[in-house]
């Protein structure tokens, strides 16, 4: 273990923090965020779907049945009634056509007495400026609408509505805040926890140019959300390999920082003597005098 101890080191210890962190964030943060939008935008398409596919249905019957709130934008419903003069209301920041546009919102009463917001479309500003055109007055009279339920956009505290070219403007659409400014309670459309209104279709009543439905393609969500998965695995898989090469460099140092061990010089034998070698003076001698002869 004491080959370990590097990583008490700062240094170390910060990275493994850093990888921890980034890797909670993929698992509990940004991958789910992904997946959501993904859940989500696969909702949306299949109430489009189902929209195109289902018959209108009157307005009222959704009104009464709050339970639908959750599965009813996109739904399309008919209205009956008449505008209420006097109860345009410009949304600011809008587009038609590549050029600053906005959208055209009244004030709807039913036959019942139900008021609602209605989206009457979009209009473009003069002469691709920002200055808004002006704007024809709904017809009068009992009309029949036919459109599309959306779902209230919220509204940002520091975008507040206010009255320029002589028209009242806001920011987005948004039944709550639309009410305050016309001075009128609308009755928000069940379709989720902000409400709803009704978006007209093409060459209804008062309509301007409707805003396009969106593409049914799920996007890029759920791609995304695999790789912060994929981002969440690998972080800890790279701290291990870093740590691998450390443990290997350091045995390569010390192996190298080690000295090389000296091999004894071996000693020369003496060479034997051969039986062929030939005999000395003194062997001769006695050999030939007879010295040691028994």
């Amino acid at each position: 273990m004491r080959r370990l101890t590097f990583l008490l080191r700062p240094s170390w210890l910060i990275l493994a923090a850093l990888v921890a962190a980034f890797a909670y964030l993929c698992f509990t943060v940004l991958a789910p965020w992904q997946l959501g939008k993904n859940t989500a935008t696969e909702h949306r398409n299949q109430l489009i779907a189902d929209s195109v596919r289902a018959d209108p249905v009157d307005v009222t019957t959704v009104l009464d049945d709050t339970a639908s709130g959750d599965h009813s934008e996109w739904r399309r419903v008919t209205a009956t009634g008449s505008y209420l003069p006097d109860s345009t209301v410009l949304v600011r920041l809008r587009h038609l056509d590549g050029a600053p546009g906005y959208a055209v919102l009244a004030a709807f009463r039913l036959t019942d007495g139900r008021t609602l917001l209605v989206d009457r479309g979009l209009v473009a500003g003069v002469d691709g400026t920002s200055r808004p055109p002006q704007i024809q007055q709904a017809p009068e009279g009992e009309q029949r609408l036919e459109g599309r339920i959306r779902m209230s956009e919220g509204v940002s505290a520091d975008k507040t509505p206010l009255t320029q070219d002589g028209y009242r403007q806001v920011y987005s659409i948004d039944t709550a805040q639309e009410s305050e400014v016309l001075g009128q309670p609308l009755t928000p459309i069940p379709a989720g926890e902000r409400g709803g209104y009704l978006e007209l279709s093409e060459n209804q009543p008062g309509a301007f140019t409707p805003s396009p439905l969106p593409q049914l393609d799920a996007g890029p969500y759920l791609s995304y959300g695999l790789q912060w998965l994929a981002f969440g695995v690998m972080a800890p898989l790279g701290l291990g390999y870093f740590v691998y090469a450390e443990l290997r460099e350091r045995r390569k140092d010390k192996a190298a920082a080690q000295p090389a061990p000296t091999e004894p010089t071996p000693t020369e034998p003496a060479a034997p003597r051969s039986a062929t070698t030939p005999p000395t003076t003194e062997a001769k001698l006695a050999d030939r005098y007879g010295r040691g002869r028994s």
